[in-house]
């Protein structure tokens, strides 16, 4: 046989198995996972999809993305709602069993290095190939603002052919033609005053195969979508009922908290518990790998007794002081710490003769995500079964975690996801979770309840990192000439991973995120990120690396600007070469007023960012006064290319504005000594106050090609809007948070 056909033959045989290898995959992908309502039916219960179950009492939703207070329940049950043909305000809802058919395919995305303004084959080809890697990972997780991207379609398209064969069924039935019936609000009708109920057809809807391909109402026949609704769980909430985590009661229920070592990443060397175990109440103390843990009879027992506890604590592994984890982050700026370049246009390093050279260092805090209810949650472990009640973004994560601790098979583990009394990301970790199932395992068959005290959620959050951003750029004949931003964090993907055990090859876009990817026109454009060594485990925050990354970037473009002699807004709108980002910063300026007078002591300012694919734009308006900086008024308007309910998008925008601005003003979490933070409760870390907040007016766009989310994207141009108001207002320009640390506010 000839060199020539072994090598034909080579390339054949390859070629066929790498065919197949592909079209093995695409079937895996275009395969649907098993329905996990199916083998948790009660007697009577129905399911048609993943999303629907139908029983006596009527239609129940299943929204997989965690309640934690940004109305993500209402929207998801309103896509099933509408395209099923159901009364909005009559459904139920659950959050659903831990499953891969609840993958979230937009999340993994997110760490693509892909701008959301790119459109191209690439680009779109990437976004895809997220939504692959999110399907075969299994990703039910609730973050990154995807919630509602990812089901826009899906769960529409569950609620569509759960209609078709209810009126299938009803055919069947009624022995008529499918085409001559319809359906209104929950029933099937047709000619003779048919009326059907789905719940009296939902046995045998069941029997008919699911289309997986069905026609969706056009925009124009929305009932629900496009409107604001009442939120499902405001009623709940206002009258107490609302199960959160914290309310979990169980009969013969133990109570319980920890105390951990308040230096990240160390645990106990030994500990003296004696006193706490004389408390009255206490039933036992349990020891964990970063402390111990109290078991007793109510919590306040339970926090009383931990206090009592003498540790040894063992040392932190990470830098002890603020100061030396600064160190870490400058020293980060050299080549062999470069993380990424995704942005490099033209030549920074040259200017023209008559250019100015400008350059600046911006810094930011760690951050905590203090959200208002506490972690917590329950674990019941008793003949050889373990329930978990918890409010968590990330469901199966806390299954496998179960699991390891446990040695108990999956089908033996239930996760009942609570609605959370906020989070800010917080929730995407389950420290807290393991914890309490490690007591269950010391309860002898009782629940426990475990809760930590506010101290305990400061001393051991993850928080948003510090960063630092170098700045340099050149304005020559009132033009900015060019523009050379570095940014170093430590890595919050390579943080939040390695603690499922995991690795991500390649570089951590959120270091760059809200920087790189700005649509704007400069000749000489170049972003940078450097990965600083991990000072201190850290996760996702609130609009993460953007967070920290509007205010570099929009700062500076402001100070840019400022030297090129030119008015802040208007360069902004000249600049961007993005229609749906130039819209909006356009609509800012008109609700405003941008350019109209201000009383003397008086200052406004732009800030602009573009995060998770939602361009979005702020102005805030300050004055001096003889208390200090007082917040006027403040402006934001953001395109979310398709605004399914405008009251929620409105309260989700005006909410991370007021977010970002009490961040940027009042907090931050400082170290000096031991490695552990100096702030544990809201007295060391305050919050905006009600008389400090401005009245906010918002305007949502829909000029983008997609669908997006608006839980994180008001965050970041928060604290460039307000530097730059007082900045306008003072002609004091601030580069580090909080701004307390400069000016005082009234």
């Amino acid at each position: 046989m000839s060199i020539g056909s072994i090598a034909r033959r080579t390339f054949l045989i390859g070629s066929a198995a790498i065919a197949g290898g592909v079209a093995f995959g695409v079937w895996r992908y275009r395969t649907p996972y098993d329905n996990p309502l199916e083998n948790q039916l009660a007697e009577g219960e129905v399911t048609l999809t993943p999303y629907i179950k139908v029983d006596a009492d009527g239609v129940t939703i299943i929204t997989p993305r965690t309640e934690l207070g940004q109305g993500t329940t209402t929207t998801l049950a309103a896509l099933v709602a509408e395209e099923m043909d159901l009364d909005l305000a009559k459904v139920r809802t659950d959050h659903g069993p831990p499953s891969p058919a609840y993958y979230n395919g937009v999340v993994s995305a997110e760490g693509m290095p892909v701008a959301a303004t790119d459109t191209g084959f690439m680009a779109r080809t990437a976004r895809g190939a997220g939504d692959v890697v999110g399907k075969f990972m299994g990703l039910h997780i609730t973050g990154g603002s995807t919630s509602i991207p990812d089901a826009f379609e899906k769960m529409r398209q569950a609620g569509a052919a759960a209609r078709l064969v209810m009126i299938r069924a009803a055919a069947e039935r009624e022995s008529v033609v499918a085409g001559s019936l319809w359906t209104e609000l929950g029933h099937v009708v047709g000619p003779n005053d048919l009326r059907i109920a789905y719940e009296d057809l939902a046995a045998d809807a069941a029997t008919f195969d699911i289309p997986s391909d069905v026609e969706l109402k056009s925009r124009a026949n929305w009932r629900y979508l496009g409107q604001s609704q009442p939120r499902l769980d405001m009623v709940p909430k206002i009258t107490g009922t609302a199960p959160f985590g914290i309310d979990i009661r169980l009969p013969d229920m133990l109570f319980a908290t920890v105390r951990s070592n308040p230096a990240q990443g160390a645990g106990a060397l030994n500990y003296d518990a004696t006193a706490a175990q004389d408390v009255k109440g206490v039933v036992k103390i349990v020891p964990l790998k970063t402390g111990a843990g109290v078991l007793a009879d109510t919590t306040w027992t339970a926090f009383r007794a931990a206090e009592l506890i003498e540790f040894d604590w063992a040392p932190s592994p990470y830098p002890e002081t603020s100061e030396d984890m600064a160190t870490a982050l400058a020293a980060s700026f050299t080549d062999e710490a470069r993380d990424s370049r995704f942005r490099d246009d033209g030549d920074v390093e040259s200017g023209s003769e008559t250019s100015t050279l400008i350059e600046a260092e911006y810094r930011v805090p760690f951050l905590a995500h203090a959200p208002l209810e506490p972690m917590n949650a329950t674990a019941w472990l008793r003949d050889g079964k373990l329930d978990i009640w918890a409010g968590t973004q990330v469901p199966t994560y806390v299954v496998d975690v179960a699991k390891d601790l446990t040695g108990l098979s999956q089908n033996a583990i239930t996760l009942h996801t609570t609605i959370a009394g906020g989070s800010f990301g917080r929730r995407l970790e389950f420290d807290f979770i393991a914890q309490t199932v490690e007591l269950a395992m010391e309860a002898d068959g009782r629940p426990v309840k475990m809760t930590w005290t506010r101290e305990e959620d400061f001393s051991h959050d993850y928080p948003r990192p510090m960063g630092m951003a170098r700045m340099k750029g050149r304005v020559a004949d009132g033009q900015i000439e060019s523009f050379d931003g570095a940014f170093a964090y430590p890595s919050v993907v390579a943080s939040q991973v390695s603690r499922l055990g995991l690795t991500v090859p390649g570089p951590d876009v959120a270091i760059v995120a809200g920087g790189w990817d700005q649509p704007f026109s400069i000749p000489n454009y170049r972003m940078t990120g450097h990965r600083a060594p991990e000072v201190a485990p850290v996760s996702s925050w609130r609009s993460v690396g953007a967070s920290g990354n509007g205010f570099f970037h929009d700062c500076f473009l402001d100070e840019l600007i400022h030297a090129a002699g030119l008015d802040p807004m208007e360069e902004r709108i000249r600049l961007c070469w993005h229609e749906p980002s130039r819209k909006v910063l356009e609509a800012v300026a008109e609700m405003s007023n941008w350019g109209s007078p201000l009383p003397e002591g008086s200052g406004r300012g732009v800030g602009f960012c573009l995060s998770f694919g939602v361009p979005c734009a702020q102005v805030v308006e300050v004055t001096q006064t003889e208390r200090g900086l007082r917040l006027d008024r403040g402006f934001a308007a953001a395109d979310v290319g398709t605004a399914l309910d405008p009251q929620n998008i409105d309260a989700q925008l005006s909410g991370g504005m007021i977010f970002g601005l009490g961040h940027a003003m009042n907090c931050q979490l400082t170290y000096t000594e031991g490695g552990a933070p100096d702030q544990t409760n809201f007295p060391d870390y305050p919050a905006m106050r009600f008389d400090q907040c401005p009245k906010v007016e918002t305007r949502i766009l829909e000029n983008g090609d997609t669908i997006k989310g608006i839980g994180e994207p008001g965050v970041p141009p928060a604290a460039p809007a307000l530097a730059n108001a007082i900045f306008a207002a003072t002609g004091q320009r601030l580069r580090e948070m909080p701004f307390d640390k400069f000016v005082d506010f009234a």
